[in-house]
This record gives C-alpha cells, structure tokens and sequence, in this order.
C-alpha cells in the first residue's frame, strides 16, 4: 500500500506543477474534470440519489463496495444531478471567459434557482433535503475548485498558488510528524482520534515557516517594498487552520453515511474529494487574504 500510495503521490505532484505552471485554459480544464469527479463523489457521498420519492438507495458502508455515482449507475440522471452538472458547465465557461468573477455569483443563482424550480414543479418526487445537498455539492466541489484558478490568475500567481499548497499538504504532513512526536491532547476525539491539538498547532507553525521562506526567496523580488516573508507565513498559518477544518468536515461527512473513501480514482488515496478536501477549504482563503494584504499594483 505504501509504494501504491507514493506512486500516485508522484503523479499527482507532476500532474501539479504541469497543469500550474501552464495555467489558463489547460489548468481551467483540469479543474472542471476534477470539479465534475469532486461533484459525483460528494453527490452519492451524501445518499443524494434515490431510485422514487421517499425510497433511499441502500447506504454505503465502510466494508462495501462503494456504489456507483447516479451519473454512471444505470437509467438516467435524476434532474437535480443534471443540473448541478450542467451548472458546473456553466460556471466553468464563465470563469474561463469573463475577467471579472462578480459573474460567477450570476452562475450560483442560477444554479439554485433551477433546483428550486425542479423542487417545486416535480413536488413531492424530491425532498428539500435532497436540493440542499445537491447545491451544498456544488458549491463544495466545483465552486471551491475554482478558487485555485482565480489564484494562479493573480499578478505573481504562477508563484501564489504554491502557498495553498503549502497551507494544506506541508500542514499535513507537519502534523502528522508533530502528532507522533508529542502528541498528548485529542484534537476530535469522536471524529479523528489520532489526530492531535499538538499535531494541529505543529501543522499550522510548519505551514508558517515554509510559507515565511517561500516568500522570502521567491516573493521578494516579485512585489518589492512589501514584506513577504511575514505575508506569506500568515497567509500559510490561516490556510493552514482552514485546511485542518476541510479536513475534518470531509471526514465527517463520510462518517455520516458510512463510507470509507469518496472513491477509488486515485489508488492509495481514495478519490478526488480525499486528496483535496483540504485544499478546497484552503484555496478561497489565501486567495481572499492575498487580495486584502498584498499590493498587486
């Protein structure tokens, strides 16, 4: 399992830096495959798809075979998937194409009040429990995918985009070895036991100091008179905070309906939504805070 797991590490790694550094229209399709997986795995996460009004499809257990998102079960696609499908769709052709992001909240009404509309024109065949988790999809796959574009869209974003990274993945592994070395208080005893409050601080001090030299040797020269070595370690400390909430929250979520990993797409790993949670809750973050503490002019 291990060489599986390190396998794939490395392939997503150089898929990472392919895909970043080429940026534009090549990062903005790999975001929309991811976000469309991401969308399909939170959907039967959720226990989203059921075969009649009032009548679930048997839930996943951790020890089963996963079932099949609704989009690759047989039949068709129930209307509330397609949908957030085509919504994702839409979104993505605005982000690509319109420079100014205040569109894409056109998109999330849109989105929403076309669920809506199939609620109450299809009353009583969905429940609005089943609307607010197929938005709740939506906006948590797709939506925070998108985050990573507008990022690397940033003046200097080739170079900005690394500290999700570091916010997430280097936390990650910060904690981990903070945890083994001196953990002592659970962090969520219920939802992660073996994760720490000495292995969450440790993950948010390592995600500090990365990002502090990350900005110390790449970002000064790129924004002069600014101190980015301060900027960048709190950028990386609030992401990394962040990253550790994505992390928890996905888990909860798969602890709710019994379900061991979001899927198999990527071996060793799980599937999109288990390789990312994190970063998706990290990327809105640094982007945000890098608008409001770095001049861009």
């Amino acid at each position: 399992m291990f060489w599986i797991r390190l396998r794939s590490s490395v392939i997503l790694v150089i898929a990472a830096l392919l895909l970043l550094f080429a940026g534009g229209w090549v990062l903005g399709a790999g975001l929309f495959v991811l976000s469309l997986t991401a969308y399909l795995e939170l959907m039967r996460a959720a226990g989203r798809a059921r075969t009649a009004a009032g009548t679930e499809k048997k839930e996943t257990r951790a020890e089963e075979k996963p079932e099949m998102p609704p989009l690759l079960a047989k039949g068709s696609v129930g209307i509330l998937e397609g949908i957030g499908l085509a919504g994702t769709v839409l979104y993505y052709a605005v982000l690509l194409t319109e420079e100014e992001p205040i569109y894409l909240l056109g998109v999330l009404g849109l989105v929403f009040l076309g669920m809506m509309a199939a609620y109450v024109l299809t009353f009583p065949a969905h429940q609005a429990g089943q609307v607010m988790t197929a938005f709740f999809s939506f906006f948590y796959g797709p939506v925070l995918f998108s985050f990573l574009w507008l990022t690397r869209e940033l003046p200097g974003g080739i170079y900005m985009v690394w500290l999700i990274f570091i916010s997430s993945w280097i936390c990650d592994t910060c904690a981990y070895l903070s945890g083994m070395a001196f953990g002592r208080h659970k962090l969520t005893p219920v939802l992660s036991p073996k994760k720490s409050v000495e292995g969450a601080v440790g993950g948010v001090l390592g995600s500090a100091l990365v990002g502090a030299l990350f900005g110390h040797l790449l970002l000064n020269g790129i924004f002069e008179d600014q101190e980015m070595a301060l900027i960048c370690a709190v950028l990386c400390a609030a992401g990394a905070v962040i990253s550790q909430i994505g992390d928890l929250a996905a888990s909860g979520i798969k602890r709710d309906h019994g379900i061991k990993d979001y899927g198999r797409l990527i071996p060793g790993h799980g599937g999109v939504m288990d390789r990312f949670d994190s970063v998706l809750f990290t990327a809105p973050i640094i982007y945000y805070l890098a608008i409001l503490l770095i001049s861009f002019e």
